[in-house]
């Protein structure tokens, strides 16, 4: 689906002001259970791990990053973003959120996603290639693996942590409202 320009750079601005309507509407809606936390959290890890491989392999604007999980896809940070936002929907227990968080990540970060694309392509000769051969968010196997390593280093300075806090004030959350 392709968004307008304009479009792309409202919502690029507004994605965190929105991300704090959905944190209410989570806050709200939730009804989570001990079962429907133990699935759904584990589902959420399992974004947060791929978050946390990418930000270990992601140099910002210095080059274009095709190792770890950028050999396998795109973005797999919004990759990430989705599956650990699909974990807690299903920790919540709450089918209106199923609806919410699916039509923001269409409408949020779908054109955010294609303004990042021209970014990189003004950015990055190679880009375009890239692009031809990696998928956008579902993950292929790269035809040849890479030697660049995850890095420590790079993951702090990216702050990546601040998911893995999050994560355990929403799992902190989850069980109290579950009690």
């Amino acid at each position: 689906m392709q968004f307008p320009k304009a479009y792309a750079d409202v919502v690029q601005r507004l994605r965190v002001p929105l991300g704090f309507l959905l944190l209410a509407a989570y806050v709200w809606l939730a009804r989570p259970t001990k079962e429907s936390m133990a699935v759904g959290l584990a589902i959420a890890a399992l974004g947060l791990w791929l978050r946390a491989w990418a930000a270990g392999h992601l140099r910002k604007n210095e080059t274009l990053v095709t190792s770890g999980p950028y050999g396998w896809m795109r973005n797999p940070l919004y990759a990430g973003t989705l599956v650990a936002a699909a974990g807690f929907v299903a920790a919540a227990r709450a089918p209106w959120l199923i609806l919410l968080f699916g039509a923001a990540f269409l409408l949020v970060y779908g054109p955010v996603m294609r303004n990042e694309e021209q970014h990189l392509r003004k950015l990055f000769a190679g880009y375009g290639e890239y692009a031809e051969r990696v998928p956008l968010l579902w993950p292929r196997k790269p035809a040849t693996p890479s030697r660049q390593r995850f890095e420590w280093a790079v993951y702090l300075r990216n702050e990546e942590y601040k998911a893995a806090l999050a994560y355990a004030a929403a799992a902190a959350y989850l069980y109290w409202k579950s009690l």
